[in-house]
């Protein structure tokens, strides 16, 4: 057991953590007013570090290889919601709740973090994964929500107006431009590791306020065992078929070795780290909970089914 949590990601342990305390103790009342404003004040600080750890250096390196970057956008903003939109005959089996959930994480920016990490363990493209993560991240600032309108609205009954992507530009969007212009004098302080616990901080905060709605609304009665381990089992299908997806058009199109681990790393994940604020900007109330629980399933079977990957690459070069 000792050795299973160990393997486990940080950020897995604190959402789970997360999870159980809002069953036990969920957010009411004007507390649940004042952590909701706490956790959107985390939120900006954690995109103003993203803004501040963004070499400008690293970004002009890598920002010269459009066709890379245009084909890992393709697959996070494309090709993953096409595989969601060919998932809905699941709405029968799994429910309209959780299968808007699968649909989102399907929408959402590509991983920042963890896909440079991969891509530097597999000896690839590390400056042109960078520049490729950092620019899904802000693309999906505008896209993710026009993709919501396009792909959920109908089904779901989600409604978005304008001020949708205000809420997203000024939570999300000004804190990393702000970051990027004071990264000379912060952008020390934001590389260091320390500055993870703002990460994993405020993803779990979003996970308590939205898991807490939940409780309160009486929403996760609802919800399955046998649910969550078909959400396992669909999540190493997608993850495995985007991979192998990622690498066969990748090497069709003539890229090499190092540009298509990068292809791979970014164009197979999902962040949970942009994925949870969104939602709580996008829908709010108590259906984000049952909606972020495919990506929090995916996030983890990502990681640890890339780690895999990106392993084998590294004792292969070896």
């Amino acid at each position: 057991m000792r050795g299973l949590v160990q393997r486990l990601d940080p950020l897995i342990v604190l959402i789970i953590a997360a999870v159980i305390l809002a069953i036990v103790f969920p957010a009411q009342g004007s507390f649940a007013q004042a952590f909701s404003l706490a956790t959107k004040i985390g939120i900006a600080v954690l995109f103003f570090l993203y803004g501040a750890r963004l070499s400008t250096a690293q970004a002009l390196q890598g920002v010269k290889h459009w066709r890379l970057h245009l084909v890992i956008l393709a697959f996070t903003f494309v090709v993953f919601p096409l595989v969601g939109l060919a998932l809905s005959p699941l709405k029968l089996l799994v429910g309209a709740p959780l299968y808007a959930g699968i649909v989102y994480l399907t929408l959402v920016p590509s991983t920042v973090q963890s896909s440079v990490a991969f891509t530097s363990i597999a000896r690839g493209n590390v400056a042109g994964a960078i520049v490729a993560a950092s620019a899904s991240n802000l693309a999906g600032v505008f896209l993710t929500p026009v993709l919501v309108m396009l792909f959920m609205r109908a089904d779901q009954g989600v409604r978005i107006d304008a001020g949708v992507f205000v809420d997203i530009a000024v939570q999300l969007l000004l804190p990393f431009i702000v970051g990027q212009f004071c990264r000379p004098l912060v952008g020390s302080f934001a590389a260091l590791k320390a500055t993870k616990i703002v990460d994993r901080g405020s993803i779990a905060m979003v996970v308590y306020s939205a898991f807490s709605a939940g409780v309160v609304a009486g929403v996760w009665s609802k919800v399955r065992l046998v649910d969550v381990a078909f959400l396992c089992i669909l999540s190493v299908v997608v993850v495995a078929f985007m991979l192998w997806l990622s690498f066969v058009v990748a090497k069709r199109l003539g890229f090499d070795d190092a540009d298509r681990k990068a292809i791979q790393f970014c164009g197979s994940k999902k962040s949970l780290a942009t994925g949870l604020p969104m939602a709580a900007v996008i829908f709010g109330g108590a259906n984000v909970g049952m909606l972020i629980l495919p990506l929090m399933i995916f996030h983890q079977i990502q990681l640890m089914m890339c780690s895999a990957l990106a392993s084998a690459y590294a004792r292969r070069i070896d």
